[in-house]
């Protein structure tokens, strides 16, 4: 079916290059409009390949085709086909690859030491990584696509892997024996001509597009123009805007249509520079949940807009306002409240306005982020008596975690030795390491004070659990049958104390980020973490609004809210959309004023 709608495509979509990236902040509709844009590639006739680097990614909800590592196609839409980069199955392919290229007179111990290597979470991002390099090498499939299109993790993921192939490139340059990390180093050192064609086809403006996703919201369009720098820096010049969910008041006496319309109008007047440059695309606010393949062509105008089925008896939900939720944390007196969610949902926020109530209940607290694209700092906007606020961030936790080996291991090693120790810690999997170290600290701290964490979007989070459980079974190993085998406590331990750890998922009141606070709940009870409490962010239930577009999506707003009163959540807590983001300190304790 070819574009039949007398809505013109967006130009991201009408003379694309080969490669297409859609990144952005969590939240801003990259699944969506990448995933339009491929079906109206593939209904112009084009053979298109829809790629998800997103650990958390929820294209198989949206196009009803269950997640592969393998090109499966999508019904309906000829000449498409879609791939998910499943880091765990990246990590067992390629520790199988490294495997086999041991010698056939290898011992089961030394195949045993070789696979305990790569068993943590720096090879699954090179894993995950190396797959991502053969789709762009043109090695990863016997097809021949015209087009990939690529729906990224959110920012601050999607900048570290596009920076591996120039990372990898240089380290690989300049070492002729491999990072230890890796094991063997044939295994990685086999894919170097992959990661030099990977970092050409990047850089070349004829074969790659980046499209940047914001929303008409200034904290979006601030961390698009960050990307959009590091992202030239990296080499990837060609870009493009696209601002997602623009909304026009039907009524303009509604008030809260006419707020919503006048912040949109206000935030795209205040468009940093780095953008403003760029050629741009406005995609319009649907009615419509952007699921199943009628709305995806809605989407971009392609297709009539599907029927909005209002809520049917929808269940009354029992919530608590967030002043409820501060004062059941505080209760505690100490512990880690680690703020989870999709990209997008409002952590930032909800983290902060956290910790300054408790602040405001008598209690010193530490707010600090592992988010890459760390917010919180701007979320406060001034300081507070009591709390003190950091970010884990990875160049400087991993300069000083290199540091710390050279004083230790370095000091009784000649100058070769040290040399070569250093070659081995300029490999870019010693940021995973540092950053766990640093992420273990935080959680330490928690055992005597409250330490509130401001966690990045789901999949990058995962990994974080993924590194956590990977030491925990390594200390496991190493004291099992020793005497003091009982009195060893791992960071994954004490996530798993809900005496220590109180873990709060953000969601909004939307189909995607509802379906994804789900799957992170069953990831996280598999490594037996229980979710303490959900928070519903940006609830327009309560607002009265009369718009006809905002009623719409009011009645997809009640599902959700009745999926999550049958049964998803322990206990639930509501934040109701405001006109105003709640920005500085004054403005988020007066969210979360002892008594509200």
């Amino acid at each position: 079916m070819a574009h039949s709608s007398n809505t013109p495509l967006p130009g991201f979509a009408t003379d694309p290059t080969r490669y297409l990236f859609f990144t952005g902040k969590g939240g801003v509709g990259k699944t969506s409009l990448s995933t339009a844009t491929a079906i109206a590639l593939a209904d112009a006739g084009r053979r298109v390949l829809l790629v998800s680097t997103d650990a958390a990614s929820n294209l198989d909800e949206m196009l009803g085709v269950p997640l592969s590592n393998q090109p499966v196609a999508v019904p309906g839409v000829p000449g498409l086909q879609m791939l998910n980069i499943d880091p765990d199955c990246a990590a067992e392919a390629y520790r199988q690859r490294v495997l086999a290229q041991l010698e056939v007179g290898a011992s089961d111990e030394e195949r045993a030491t070789v696979r305990e290597q790569l068993s943590g979470a720096c090879t699954t991002e090179i894993a995950a990584f190396d797959e991502f390099a053969a789709l762009l090498a043109g090695e990863a499939t016997d097809v021949h696509f015209d087009h990939v299109v690529f729906d990224t993790a959110p920012t601050g993921h999607t900048l570290r892997l596009l920076s591996l192939p120039k990372a990898w490139s240089g380290f690989l340059a300049g070492n002729d024996r491999g990072a230890s990390c890796l094991g063997p180093h044939s295994g990685l050192k086999m894919q170097e001509a992959r990661f030099n064609a990977a970092l050409r086809a990047l850089s070349d403006p004829s074969l790659t597009t980046v499209v940047l996703v914001t929303r008409p919201d200034p904290r979006p369009m601030q961390e698009a123009a960050r990307t959009s720098d590091e992202l030239r820096q990296l080499g990837l010049a060609n870009q493009r805007l696209a601002i997602n969910g623009v909304f026009h008041a039907s009524d303009p006496a509604d008030r809260v249509a006419a707020s919503i319309e006048a912040l949109g109008r206000e935030a795209l007047a205040q468009l940093p520079g780095a953008l403003a440059a760029l050629p741009r695309d406005e995609v319009p606010l649907r009615a419509f949940d952007t699921v199943g393949l009628p709305a995806l062509r809605a989407l971009l105008g392609g297709g009539p807009a599907p029927d909005v089925v209002p809520a049917a008896g929808a269940t009354e939900l029992p919530a608590g306002s967030l002043a409820a939720l501060t004062d059941e944390l505080a209760a505690a007196g100490h512990g880690l409240v680690m703020v989870m969610g999709k990209g997008g949902v409002g952590k930032t926020t909800i983290a902060a306005a956290l910790a300054v109530g408790l602040v405001q209940r008598g209690h010193s607290v530490h707010l600090t982020t592992t988010d890459p694209a760390a917010h919180v700092a701007d979320a406060l906007n001034g300081s507070l008596d009591g709390l003190k606020v950091g970010r884990i961030d990875p160049r400087a936790e991993t300069a000083a975690y290199i540091d710390k080996i050279m004083a230790t291991r370095g000091k009784d090693l000649d100058e070769q030795g040290r040399a070569l120790l250093l070659e081995d810690l300029q490999s870019p999997c010693t940021e995973e390491v540092a950053v766990f170290h640093a992420f273990s600290r935080v959680v330490n701290e928690a055992r005597t004070s409250f330490v509130v964490l401001d966690t990045a979007p789901t999949g990058h989070s995962l990994l974080l659990m993924d590194a956590t459980g990977a030491y925990h079974r390594q200390m496991t190993r190493q004291y099992e049958g020793m005497a003091n085998a009982k009195h060893i406590i791992t960071p994954l331990m004490r996530l798993q104390d809900p005496d220590t750890t109180k873990v709060v998922i953000v969601t909004l009141p939307e189909v995607t980020p509802v379906s994804q606070a789900a799957a992170l709940q069953d990831d996280l009870r598999r490594a037996s973490i229980e979710p303490w409490a959900w928070v519903i962010n940006k609830s327009i239930a309560a607002t009265g609004t009369t718009d006809p577009l905002l009623q719409a999506r009011l009645a997809g707003e009640a599902r959700q809210t009745a999926r999550i009163a049958n049964g998803l959540a322990n206990r639930t807590f509501v934040l109701p959309w405001l006109p105003q983001a709640p920005v500085g300190v004054a403005a988020l304790g007066a969210l979360v004023a002892p008594g509200l």
